[in-house]
């Protein structure tokens, strides 16, 4: 039984991704967010940088880039309850298995923020230059919403590979990273634990709606307490990693890459036992 929920659980959990991830104005193009964010306060010179590498690379410090993720946040979060207040109209939730209209949105808005924050502090492009997304991307996604949510194996697969992609930064190996086979598991593991957290948090937000009048207000007052959590805990998470850390990118840096290669397979291994 417990197995079968655990499918359930991470058949609900890609169900809702992707109907998120068509969302219209889901997708945000990294080097024009950031040329957006950056153009009113560096050079032109310091912005390509930061778009061909990464903005602490290009010298840009945390302290800057925390100003401009907090922006991003608060807008999201004005966004995001506005739509679920107008949402939460009286009519019953949807069964377990379909994915309702305000909740695609909603995790559409959670990927519109978490696409600027990682962009902002240090990571590659997440979709293909046609705009459509394949299994790299969504085992990108899965393991930075896990973060979110607070699934402790997204938090240390993200810091393996956020330490490999800060020594390679050209090379881009947080992707290739990425689709290695033995971190499927992980993925596959992060992906069952956010099913379960999605369906009692969804179940919570549907509740308003089945209550006249206020359904409106409790379903954007609900939204507004989750949504602002989860952003902060993404970017608090973020901010801490060598990727987003301009002393790290030092030429006096002198951390082999290959140790760090090692250190990851290392925890390929510990993870597969």
């Amino acid at each position: 039984m417990a197995q079968e929920i655990q499918v359930r659980s991470e058949d609900y959990f890609y169900s809702v991704i992707k109907a998120a991830m068509n969302v219209p104005g889901v997708k945000v193009r990294r080097s024009e967010f950031l040329r957006k964010q950056l153009d009113k306060h560096y050079s032109q010179e310091v912005i390509e940088r930061a778009i061909k590498k990464n903005p602490a690379s290009a010298g840009i410090p945390k302290e800057e880039i925390d100003k401009l993720a907090k922006s991003c946040i608060s807008n999201e979060t004005m966004r995001v309850t506005s739509i679920s207040a107008a949402a939460g109209i009286p009519g019953g939730f949807a069964m377990i298995g379909t994915v309702p209209a305000d909740v695609a949105q909603y995790f559409a808005h959670i990927i519109r923020v978490m696409q600027k924050l990682v962009y902002l502090y240090g990571w590659k492009e997440m979709y293909n230059t046609d705009d459509s997304f394949d299994d790299e991307t969504m085992n990108q996604l899965t393991l930075f919403l896990g973060v979110m949510f607070g699934v402790n194996a997204a938090n240390a697969a993200v810091a393996k590979i956020g330490k490999v992609a800060a020594i390679k930064v050209e090379k881009d190996v947080a992707n290739r990273a990425l689709m290695k086979g033995s971190i499927y598991p992980i993925v596959k593991k992060v992906a069952e634990k956010l099913g379960i957290k999605m369906t009692k948090q969804i179940f919570a937000r549907g509740i308003g709606k089945v209550v006249p009048v206020v359904g409106a207000v409790i379903s954007g007052g609900i939204t507004y307490s989750t949504y602002r959590p989860l952003a902060n805990r993404l970017k608090n998470y973020l901010r801490d990693l060598p990727i987003a850390d301009v002393d790290f990118y030092d030429s006096k840096n002198e951390i082999d890459p290959e140790i760090i290669d090692a250190e990851y397979e290392d925890y390929i291994d510990e993870q597969e036992k």
